[in-house]
């Protein structure tokens, strides 16, 4: 047998399931299925007219050429504007680097930090992501599980147990993704006195759907409530979820200025500047009031609200309301041990899912790919008649088990 030329770090790694259901997704369209997806992350608004504008505008400027690697310092400038104005925390633009999508900025910080024998803590329920991207850098990803009960919040005794020598990074999203899981700054306090007891780990912060929050506390960041954490912490955000700009592939990383240089350096090396449009109407977009997004939460409210009440009306599904970002994670263990009517029996969260996916055509994700079962992944970022219509068949899929 001839040895693969596909190298270790690849092949330790697995496809993204959010990926993998778009595919199916449209492949079973294709096939003439008629499916309900509530799979997909993504913001079914469209990009703001004048954002849309903008982008259009630099093409007819001519700004269709390279841009400096870290990004254009007008999007740089309008980002540390962003971080002051709406987070309160002091960055200049060069401790700042544009990326292509917040992931992007994640994966690279982890490729520039992270060596073989180094850990990762990743509180879990996590975003499908995270683990994979520390295994492609060689590290050992350090699985926390969050409770149903703690709301699925990383506890300051969990993260504690958690930390070795060896640990580099913790991984912190808030709102989270899949769970919308949100901390008060008081929750925050706590985790970051833990964090100040260990000076070798850093945090990595995914910030993305801090906008997207329907709880009433004032949201803080981290750096906000324990500002000595600055030096040993990357805040990653961009622009994908809150104005619905996911296929603009504009994220962003601010930090210290060792971990900046050193993304930049490998971005030279590997991808280059962001595409000079999307950059320049991302400038319009941070440099512009939201007024669109009081209307677009409240939409996003009314969505969960609705899915939370038909879901907990089904015989073994368990679902409580988030505090912010588009999802909900179901409890469906009360679905586990029973039989379709051709016989299979319901073993995991995975059988599940394909129950309601084969019995109902309604596409969610098994908890499996994000590090706790038994649960599903529901995308409330769709219509009201859609979330309507999709609780509908899955009510139908579970009454035909026995």
């Amino acid at each position: 047998m001839t040895a693969s030329r596909i190298s270790s770090r690849i092949r330790r790694i697995k496809p993204s399931p959010s990926a993998a259901a778009a595919e199916r997704f449209a492949a079973l369209r294709r096939e003439g299925r008629d499916i309900i997806n509530l799979a997909i992350g993504e913001p079914d608004f469209d990009t703001p007219a004048h954002i849309r504008q903008a982008g259009c505008d630099a093409i007819e400027r001519g700004e269709t050429r390279y841009t400096p690697v870290a990004g254009t310092l007008a999007l740089r400038q309008a980002i540390a504007a962003k971080l002051k104005r709406e987070n309160g925390l002091d960055y200049s633009p060069r401790d700042i680097i544009v990326t292509c999508g917040a992931k992007h900025a994640l994966f690279n910080a982890l490729s520039v930090t992270v060596e073989e024998g180094m850990e990762v803590i990743i509180p879990a329920p996590f975003w499908v992501s995270y683990p994979d991207m520390v295994l492609a850098c060689d590290g050992t990803p350090v699985i926390v599980q969050c409770r149903e009960e703690d709301d699925f919040r990383l506890t300051p005794e969990a993260l504690e147990a958690a930390i070795t020598p060896k640990t580099r990074w913790l991984v912190f999203n808030s709102p989270t993704n899949p769970t919308g899981t949100t901390y008060t700054p008081a929750q925050l306090r706590a985790l970051a006195d833990v964090l100040m007891r260990h000076p070798q780990v850093m945090v990595l912060t995914d910030d993305i759907y801090e906008h997207i929050r329907f709880d009433d506390v004032e949201a803080q960041h981290l750096l906000v409530i324990e500002p000595a954490l600055r030096d040993r912490t990357l805040l990653v955000n961009g622009v994908s979820k809150t104005y619905a700009m996911t296929g603009w592939r504009i994220g962003y990383a601010a930090g210290p200025e060792d971990i900046i240089g050193a993304l930049d350096m490998l971005q030279s090396q590997s991808t280059s500047g962001v595409s000079s449009m999307s950059q320049a109407a991302a400038v319009v977009a941070l440099n512009s009031a939201p007024t669109f997004l009081p209307e677009w939460v409240a939409t996003y409210r009314k969505r969960r609200d609705t899915a939370v009440r038909l879901l907990n009306e089904i015989p073994g599904i368990r679902a409580r309301a988030p505090g912010g970002a588009f999802y909900l994670y179901p409890h469906c263990g009360g679905l586990i041990g029973k039989r379709t009517p051709a016989g299979k029996v319901l073993e995991t969260d995975n059988d599940v899912v394909i129950h309601f996916l084969e019995a109902g055509g309604v596409m969610v994700l098994a908890g499996t790919a994000y590090g706790l079962s038994p649960y599903f992944r529901m995308s409330t970022a769709t219509s009201v008649e859609q979330i309507e219509e999709g609780c509908r068949r899955i009510a139908a899929a579970v009454a035909e088990l026995s």
